[in-house]
């Protein structure tokens, strides 16, 4: 089930960074503006991953895509599904937003030391 959820969490947030990535490729004129950009948005990205974590408690089990990934073999039985499903999926979505977070404050450091040492981009 584990796998399941952070192959599911894992193909979205894929999917979001590769969105990201394109935004920062429209700023690569200044490279400051560029990791700040990306910066914000992962920031973003973090957020609404923790909002998703949260949610994950109450969204019905059959629902997510993680359930529908799973062989049948390997669901547990329905008195245990929610709170399985729950729990696997709110740890994938913790897990995903501290990579996003730490991405995040590589950006914004890497914005610091473009803005520092006075780098600009073409006008």
């Amino acid at each position: 089930m584990r796998k399941a959820a952070f192959l599911s969490v894992g193909r979205a947030c894929g999917f979001g960074m590769l969105a990201i990535f394109c935004v920062m490729v429209g700023m690569s004129f200044n490279p400051r503006v560029l990791f700040q950009s990306g910066g914000i948005l992962t920031l973003l990205m973090t957020l609404i991953l923790i909002l998703k974590a949260r949610q994950a408690l109450t969204k019905d089990y059959k629902k997510t895509e993680m359930w529908l990934i799973l062989p049948k073999d390997f669901r547990p039985p329905e008195r245990y599904a929610q709170w399985v499903t729950a729990t696997v999926m709110r740890d994938a979505y913790f897990t995903f937003a501290q990579y996003t977070a730490l991405i995040s404050i590589a950006m914004w450091v890497l914005a610091l030391i473009m803005g520092l040492a006075g780098i600009v981009g073409r006008h």
